[in-house]
């Protein structure tokens, strides 16, 4: 049988290669800290590849840049020491460092009326970018709350004031039977429609 041998992509050079915006890795499971608490984030981290003699970067480079983020509070200072040593460990290759961080802080609430309290995730994303512009640093934050309709509450007013209308027409007032009326589903025939929302907030830390 005749041998064949493979040629070897990772030895050549293309003549007219194209430099690339980003090259990196996304999806990275890493633990940070946020205000003293930890947080299971995900890391996307890359730089540009503006050497077009270059085949590829280091990757490792970038993966081992990320440790620094693991016992050390989050600030933009460090956001920044971390693309800093992107850039310095591709040195001559990129000019250009970025790292996305997403993960879900967790926060305690107390209850309404109760002394309880409960935990409520807030998810949130850092986005950082290092180049000849500049250093930038930009926080986005899910907040959920509850709202009720109003035009819900308007028409739930509305068969309330009908119904109260009919049980108290021809009865003298009296304070205890409109109080359990009020505290009954009789008196208060539906309650406003409640919804669920988000609202996304984006703020630029530098």
């Amino acid at each position: 049988m005749n041998s064949l041998t493979l040629p070897d992509m990772a030895t050549q050079t293309l003549e007219q290669q194209q430099p690339l915006d980003w090259v990196g890795m996304a999806d990275i499971a890493l633990p940070i800290r946020l205000h003293g608490q930890p947080i299971a984030a995900r890391a996307a981290a890359g730089v540009s590849l503006d050497n077009g003699a270059a085949r590829g970067i280091h990757m490792s480079r970038l993966y081992l840049a990320l440790q620094a983020l693991e016992q050390t509070e989050l600030s933009p200072a460090l956001l920044r020491q971390v693309l800093e040593r992107f850039l310095s460990s591709h040195q001559g290759l990129s000019r250009s460092a970025y790292l996305d961080l997403q993960g879900q802080a967790l926060y305690q609430r107390p209850a309404l009326i109760s002394p309880l309290t409960g935990w409520k995730a807030y998810p949130l994303r850092l986005r950082s970018r290092l180049d000849g512009q500049g250093f930038h640093v930009e926080l986005r934050l899910e907040i959920g709350y509850s709202s009720t309709c109003p035009c819900s509450a308007a028409l739930a007013r509305q068969l309330i004031k009908r119904q109260f209308s009919d049980d108290f027409a021809d009865k003298i007032f009296d304070h205890v039977a409109i109080e359990q009326c009020l505290n009954s589903s009789h008196g208060i025939l539906t309650p406003p429609c409640k919804r669920r929302s988000s609202v996304p907030m984006s703020r630029p830390l530098l």
